[in-house]
């Protein structure tokens, strides 16, 4: 019985089970995205900002690791470190160039295929929202 279960018949299940739970078709099945109350920081108005106005802001980092534990840990892992199905979050760059890969997918979505990989938050989360998840996000930064 014992051979039946090998790291070479569980890791496919694995997977599967992981892109069901990570992709978008499922990722937020019956579990709805959260809502961030970001009281307390600036609003920011219609236009997109580039990169991130709460840098180093502590209201912000404390939102934001309370937004992020809601709404991307499911996929990203708690404490953005990744189990492998979907990228580590700690090993985006700090500043500006972080900020130009965090922003895009987490706005519109990863779609690859037809398959959504990641949800489209913009219309979910407000930019502060966003910002606040990436000033977290800057804090447990690690180099690759």
């Amino acid at each position: 019985m014992h051979d039946l279960i090998s790291p070479v018949t569980v890791r496919p299940l694995i997977l599967a089970v992981a892109i069901c739970f990570c992709n978008g078709v499922s990722a937020h099945g019956d579990v709805q995205p959260q809502a961030v109350d970001t009281t307390g920081l600036d609003p920011l108005g219609e236009e997109w900002r580039e990169s991130n106005p709460f840098r180093d802001n502590p209201k912000a980092i404390e939102i934001g690791e309370s937004a992020y534990t809601q709404n991307c840990a499911r996929c990203h892992g708690l404490s953005a470190i990744s189990g492998g199905m979907s990228p580590d979050l700690r090993v985006l760059p700090p500043g500006d160039e972080g900020d130009e890969f965090f922003m895009p997918p987490t706005r519109n979505g990863v779609i690859r295929n037809g398959i959504t990989y990641m949800p489209a938050y913009e219309g979910i989360l407000n930019q502060e929202a966003m910002w606040a998840i990436r000033s977290w996000l800057e804090t447990v930064y690690v180099e690759e």
